[in-house]
């Protein structure tokens, strides 16, 4: 019989998230803490078949003007095929999201974008969200292979311009101070203007790096010539994947190869670290060559990753009306940003 219990040892979440190969950050014990700095509440879930752990869910209740809703980004992490645990996810997520007023589920697990897939959620009674909830199309590589074999299986010119910023004497530092989030936040700010997405905030990226600081697991890279900062990059090593999850440049940066050579130092941390992928993050779909992160997805294919598909969002809703409120909202927030 599967039973639920919340988890309150944070070294029993790690272990059992750390038995599981497809776990990236959004469901460490850290990504809880970064939300719950946020004034967000946090619920760890264990799922027990005869008191033996298999399968953790961490969800996050979310706040806005148009209503309470509860999230599981990248997870829950369980055996989809086993129908007695999904029901049981089903039925926390409901106890969770009435007990905090929410409207409606969104989750987005960590499992591929198929048919099977997709017939697995409507039969929970899920429905296609209209936002994404975390990255879906994510590039991801295999760095168990050895430096030579990476450096080989990149595209052409992607290896010409890390030989050519180490020829140009690029360097790249790493930082893991949080005072170096200041600068860090106003390339973004720069990146951001123009690309045309919306910013994170300061606070967002402050507290996301000094949670997971504190475990060894950021690193804020830079890339110079000489004084002249080039590009920026904050990666999490989490587990077994190391992510690359936010990116900025100057105008500098766009003239000389620094985000190249950011990238392929933070490759070889990983490996030292002992993990197995490194994962690029969100990709636009490769047709798609008037998507406005065309460009920097074919920088980060480069490198010889493969694309991969999770199921897009889903939706279990609550309350109709105010679901509709929200779809409404987000419906059209999609076609203004144009994501």
């Amino acid at each position: 019989m599967v039973t639920t219990r919340e988890i309150t040892d944070k070294k029993v979440w790690e272990s059992i998230v750390g038995a599981r190969p497809e776990a990236n950050f959004l469901q460490s014990w850290n990504w809880g803490e970064f939300h719950k700095n946020f004034g967000h509440k946090v619920f760890r879930i264990g799922f027990y078949d005869e008191n033996r752990a298999v399968g953790v869910m961490l969800s996050v209740v979310e706040k806005a003007k148009r209503g309470t809703y509860l999230t599981v980004p990248g997870g829950p992490l369980i055996n989809w095929e086993n129908k007695e645990i999904a029901n049981e996810f089903k039925k926390v997520i409901v106890e969770i999201a009435k007990k905090n007023n929410c409207s409606f589920v969104r989750v987005r697990p960590q499992i591929l974008e198929t048919p099977e897939n997709s017939r697995l959620f409507a039969d929970l009674e899920f429905r296609s969200a209209p936002m994404h909830l975390h990255a879906e199309l994510s590039n991801l590589l295999d760095i168990t292979k050895t430096e030579e074999e990476l450096m080989a299986n990149m595209r052409k010119a992607t290896r010409y311009e890390i030989k050519q910023a180490q020829k140009l004497g690029i360097r790249i530092t790493a930082s893991q101070d949080s005072a170096d989030i200041d600068e860090f936040y106003d390339l973004q700010i720069e990146t951001a203007q123009r690309h045309g997405f919306v910013p994170f905030s300061k606070k967002f990226l402050e507290e996301q790096f000094k949670v997971f600081l504190a475990d060894d697991q950021a690193v804020l890279y830079t890339a110079w010539m000489d004084k002249t900062k080039l590009a920026q990059a904050m990666v999490i090593f989490y587990g077994q994947e190391a992510d690359y999850h936010y990116g900025a440049s100057s105008e500098d940066g766009r003239k000389f190869p620094g985000a190249y050579l950011i990238q392929w130092e933070a490759i070889k941390e990983a490996k030292r670290r002992g993990m197995k992928k490194y994962n690029f993050w969100g990709v636009a779909p490769e047709e798609d060559k008037s998507h406005r992160f065309y460009g920097v997805s074919v920088f980060k294919r480069g490198f010889g990753g493969q694309d991969v598909a999770y199921l897009h969002a889903r939706d279990l809703v609550l309350d109709w009306p105010k679901y509709v409120v929200n779809w409404t909202v987000e419906t059209v927030r999609k076609k203004m940003r144009k994501v």
